[in-house]
């Protein structure tokens, strides 16, 4: 989809996603054809708190899953973690 923003003061208030959105197909007029695959769709899902707690605590008590965990919350800027993962990990 190609979006083009137009400034100025009309339709300001105007909510873009709360509209339906159109099949991204030749008929629609924002379509440029693209080699890619676009998403066309997004899917949530709601997890039972006692099932998202048991995964969170497992995390915690497998030590390569830790240490990964932590190596992303750091953004990966500390080579002490990473060399205490096992060898299959690295």
């Amino acid at each position: 989809m190609k979006i083009v923003h137009k400034s100025g003061n009309i339709h300001k208030n105007a909510d873009g996603l709360s509209r339906w959105a159109l099949a991204y197909t030749p008929d629609n007029p924002a379509w440029v054809p693209q080699e890619e695959h676009h998403i066309e769709g997004i899917c949530a899902t709601d997890i039972g708190t006692e099932f998202f707690n048991q995964v969170k605590e497992s995390y915690e008590i497998d030590k390569n899953c830790h240490i990964l965990s932590q190596l992303l919350m750091k953004d990966c800027k500390d080579p002490s973690l990473s060399s205490k993962l096992d060898e299959t990990w690295k």
